[in-house]
């Protein structure tokens, strides 16, 4: 991709518990307290700190985004979005089109199967720009603390099926939780 201009990221909530109460207020698990804080410290280490946090209003999203602030350096702006739970990934995408011209890097932390729905939408269609066969492992699971990087160049409000490069998928083995 030739000067990518803006970036996506987009941050699948950590590993949930099940207790006895509705979906949206399902908390995170031990595992999800263990990975959400690694997850924040991987974006920090390469580099992907975001301008605008978007994050779905579900319990174990706003944890996730909780504990991976924490070690991500930096206080970007962070907007709870009712929007972004339940969203198809038609929705999300138009919420992300709605992003101002200012935002560089945006981190969206959403739920599946909307995060790997999005990401294969905007990058499927482009040459795989990250490690090999990373659109592969994008289809096979876009497991709970996973992170994908989409650069693309361009405004966000044009940001359309193709228009991005998958830069960086990682899961939670890869950021060594």
């Amino acid at each position: 991709m030739t000067n990518p201009t803006r970036r996506l990221v987009l941050l699948r909530h950590a590993k949930s518990a099940w207790p006895d109460v509705p979906d949206h207020e399902r908390p995170l698990g031990k595992r999800g307290r263990r990975d959400a804080p690694a997850a924040g410290r991987w974006l920090r280490q390469a580099g992907y700190q975001p301008d605008l946090v978007v994050c779905s209003t579900a319990r174990r999203t706003r944890e996730t985004w909780q504990l991976a602030a924490a070690e991500l350096g930096g206080s970007p702006a962070v907007q709870f979005e009712p929007r972004v739970y339940e969203a198809s990934t038609d929705q999300l995408g138009d919420l992300i089109r709605e992003t101002v011209p200012a935002v560089a890097t945006l981190l969206v932390v959403g739920h599946e199967p909307t995060m790997s729905g999005l990401t294969l939408r905007l990058a499927g269609e482009v040459a795989d720009g990250g490690a090999p066969g990373t659109l592969e492992r994008v289809r096979l699971k876009f497991p709970t603390a996973a992170i994908a990087v989409l650069p693309f160049a361009g405004g966000w409000s044009d940001l359309g099926p193709g228009g991005a490069e998958l830069a960086d998928f990682v899961v939670p083995d890869d950021y060594g939780t």
